[in-house]
């Protein structure tokens, strides 16, 4: 039996931890100098099936919220994030996704059709107004193309996602906030400012 921490608890959500794969290597990350969150070890000795994670879930009608966002890119682990998703909407669950936006990226091709009727919101990094910026910050494999990736994926989403989320860290600035907002108004999703954790 794994003594890996594949969901684990904040407030009356109840988080999925598939992966410590990411595409990014945000400069941000708690994950560069923290082993887990609010006491939580949260580095995995192996990824998860579907079974495991929803053996460890036990009752999801005791969460407002489930929601997919580990230690790493839930949606590197597409296949099984959408198991387990398909499984907690059967048991009336909300679902929420956090991600870095570069699934399409990483599975080549469109991703965005599988979340239909098994995700309820997904909240998307921007974290910068520009694809430079956003490449000094997030670092990712797939180098600045990644920023017009992540704006697409947001609104392709919209299509099959009731709520689609843009949010940013508040340490990037006041201005690079607002250009922002105007990119997450322009792609007609929402807008979210999430506070750094230290």
């Amino acid at each position: 039996m794994s003594s890996d921490t594949f969901v684990y608890g904040i407030g009356d959500s109840l988080y999925i931890n598939l992966t410590n794969r990411c595409s990014n290597a945000c400069s941000f990350c708690i994950r560069s100098g923290e082993t887990g969150i609010d006491g939580y070890d949260l580095w995995l000795t192996h990824e998860p099936d579907a079974k495991e994670v929803i053996a460890q879930i036990k009752d999801p009608g005791k969460y407002k919220e489930i929601v997919f966002c580990g230690y790493g890119e839930p949606m590197i682990r597409l296949d099984v994030m959408l198991e387990v998703a398909a499984w907690l909407k059967e048991h009336n669950a909300r679902v929420r996704v956090n991600t870095n936006g570069q699934a399409n990226l990483i599975h080549g091709y469109d991703v965005t059709p599988a979340l239909k009727g098994k995700v309820d919101v997904i909240s998307i990094s921007l974290n910068a107004p520009d694809a430079k910026s956003y490449q000094q910050i997030c670092k990712s494999r797939f180098g600045e193309a990644a920023f017009e990736a992540v704006i697409d994926f947001a609104r392709r989403s919209k299509e099959y996602v009731p709520e689609v989320i843009l949010s940013v860290v508040d340490v990037i600035g006041k201005e690079a906030v607002e250009k922002c907002r105007q990119i997450a108004a322009s792609a007609g999703v929402n807008f979210r400012v999430r506070r750094m954790i230290n």
